[in-house]
């Protein structure tokens, strides 16, 4: 019996250790919200980021509807988990701007393809933006849809699966 409660917390405490490292940390991220106006809209996307687990501070700039958010240290906060708090706030992103480490940028588990033909790897912190559906305006994903053809998993619309490019 006992043996069987050993082999239980062994696995949960694997899965729990190694689910939590399937995505790049997120450090800070800029999310430009649409269809914003007034200030109680962005009470209400502000209320639901600061509600996550993982978030420290959330900033707002009502002049461009851009919400600047601080993540705790080992969050497993997601792009997706910030898309779901805008679009459960009733609103959606234009733009979403996340801060990795370098580190995070080089797991082979990461979930982000990168779309730089040219991307060089760095020791410094480097700001990626979201080219996906749902983190674009509907304008600028159709515009992106022709761009980024050439990566077979851009058109699969696969919400695990994050494709960025470096923000210089």
């Amino acid at each position: 019996m006992a043996k069987n409660h050993i082999k239980t917390i062994m696995s949960i405490g694997f899965v729990l250790l190694f689910g939590l490292t399937g995505f790049a940390q997120m450090q800070k991220a800029e999310i430009k919200a649409t269809g914003l106006t007034c200030s109680m809209c962005s009470n209400a996307i502000n209320k639901q980021l600061k509600a996550m687990n993982g978030v420290v501070n959330v900033s707002t700039d009502l002049n461009t509807n851009s919400f600047f958010v601080a993540f705790e240290n080992n969050n497993a906060i997601t792009p997706k988990m910030l898309k779901d708090a805008v679009e459960k706030a009733g609103f959606f992103i234009g733009s979403l701007e996340v801060v990795l480490s370098p580190d995070d940028l080089k797991k082979k588990e990461s979930n982000y393809v990168i779309l730089d033909e040219n991307w060089k790897s760095s020791t410094e912190d480097t700001k990626i933006k979201v080219y996906d559906k749902g983190y674009l305006t509907h304008k600028e994903f159709k515009k992106m849809q022709k761009t980024f053809s050439k990566f077979p998993t851009y058109a699969l619309d696969n919400e695990e699966d994050y494709h960025i490019k470096r923000v210089l």
